[in-house]
């Protein structure tokens, strides 16, 4: 696995690269764990050559939250990156991302603005912005996200489309089902935040979202399922609960009631020093 850490020198792998064949990129922030490295695999079952990216991006994290603390366990990261086989590693330091002078942020309306965009102001700007100049320094052929952030995913769909990006195209910009511990929390490099007594509290999570889901294609009302998964969160040791409904898979608009187009329930609650957050097909 090369490592480069230039955008000259980035662009040449690359396109030596791609020679063989399409090139894959997955973005991260390094704290792999087996949800990374999934991406990675299906990543190099649809592509010659695979890059992934690691730079903890200060623009999408807020004032108060945890930039500074956010794990960077770089050896180990490339040495499970090298054991899956990958090509290629970018590793920008911040200077390269954003040199002195510095001045434009891209800013994705509607399916920013509710969940996350709402509890995390400037977030999915922060988001955005990186990603577009990360796909625009690799210049990939397709690209691999977590469905677990799925707001991230439809800002960055969003992102791709409005901007007429190529490589990749939004239609390429593919969606990976979330992976889960055996006890259904998702894998998320911010689960390494709790305690063994919260780790175990935060099963609480993905339950009381199932037990809304089957409430709601039982027939209660959506009002009270999402009443219930609060109550059931905070009775299971969350410390409170930044959002919780069922939404439009694709807008991201909040629903009152289900139709017949393909709906999300989209949650985000505190246990200890993590922010957790989840989703699930309705």
């Amino acid at each position: 696995m090369q490592t480069v850490n230039r955008i000259d020198p980035l662009r040449q792998a690359v396109e030596r690269l791609r020679a063989d064949g399409p090139v894959a990129l997955v973005p991260t922030m390094g704290a792999l764990h087996e949800g990374h490295l999934t991406l990675v695999r299906e990543a190099c079952k649809l592509a010659a050559h695979v890059v992934v990216s690691i730079f903890v991006n200060p623009r999408q994290f807020g004032a108060n939250e945890d930039l500074s603390s956010y794990p960077r366990p770089f050896e180990r990261d490339c040495e499970l990156l090298r054991g899956e086989g990958v090509s290629l590693l970018w590793n920008p330091d911040g200077e390269v991302m954003y040199p002195p002078g510095y001045a434009t942020n891209i800013s994705v309306s509607g399916v920013s603005e509710g969940q996350c965009g709402s509890a995390r102001p400037g977030h999915f700007d922060g988001v955005a912005t990186v990603v577009c100049k990360l796909f625009n320094q690799v210049r990939p052929d397709m690209a691999l996200f977590g469905e677990k952030d799925w707001q991230q995913l439809a800002v960055i769909r969003r992102m791709a489309r409005d901007l007429d990006l190529s490589l990749p195209k939004a239609e390429v910009i593919v969606g990976v089902a979330t992976v889960r511990e055996a006890d259904g929390l998702a894998m998320s490099s911010r689960n390494a935040y709790l305690t063994a007594e919260e780790r175990a509290q935060a099963a609480a999570l993905p339950r009381t979202m199932q037990a809304a889901i089957a409430a709601v294609r039982s027939g209660t009302a959506l009002e009270a399922a999402i009443a219930a998964l609060k109550e059931g969160l905070v009775a299971g040791g969350f410390a409170s609960v930044d959002y919780a409904e069922f939404a439009d898979a694709d807008s991201l608009q909040g629903l009152s009631q289900l139709g017949t187009k393909p709906a999300r329930l989209l949650v985000a609650a505190r246990i200890g020093k993590a922010r957790l957050i989840d989703n699930m097909a309705v």
